[in-house]
């Protein structure tokens, strides 16, 4: 198998050399990703469905669509997603108070307690990576990976409505 990141390719150009160093990092960084989310699928959950559940956690109470919007994926799917959460008792329909004939999805306990299992998990994971490294590289590393992940999900789906694919079209990966 070809490691994507390591590929040789036409070189960048000197204008872009660091953003190509930065982008194929990123290749990197997803392959390893899709190789957890790949365990993860084995372990009875899938990415997609942990980044609703995840991401309704942080939100609160929210309706169906709201959470669509929030990972920028298309309502019909979140909703088939959600459907699979709710049947494993991790996510619940409410009625919405604000207007009893929709519902609104809430974390369940068991839902709670996933969460924060998979976070100590990837946060051991995460230390484990680190452990040789200096507290002040660890913590300028954070500082810089925060700002850089903020810049990119502000500018990312701008990009991709200028050139016409939309943040919907590829959903969060």
């Amino acid at each position: 198998m070809v490691d994507p990141g390591r590929c040789p390719s036409p070189s960048p150009g000197p204008e872009h050399e660091l953003a190509d160093r930065v982008g194929m990092a990123m290749v990197r960084l997803n392959k390893m990703h899709a190789q957890v989310a790949h365990q993860m699928a084995k372990q009875g959950m899938d990415k997609s469905a942990f980044v609703l559940l995840a991401t309704l956690s942080g939100l609160g109470e929210c309706r169906s669509s709201g959470l669509a919007e929030a990972v920028l994926s298309d309502p019909s799917t979140v909703s088939r997603q959600v459907a699979g959460l709710v049947k494993d008792g991790l996510v619940e329909r409410r009625a919405d108070p604000a207007d009893g004939r929709a519902s609104v999805l809430a974390v369940t306990e068991a839902g709670r307690e996933l969460i924060q299992e998979r976070r100590r998990q990837r946060n051991e994971a995460i230390q484990q990576v680190f452990v040789d490294w200096a507290d002040e590289d660890l913590k300028g590393f954070a500082d810089l990976f925060e700002r850089f992940v903020h810049d990119y999900e502000r500018t990312i789906p701008a990009l991709l409505n200028e050139r016409g694919t939309g943040t919907r079209a590829g959903g969060n990966d």
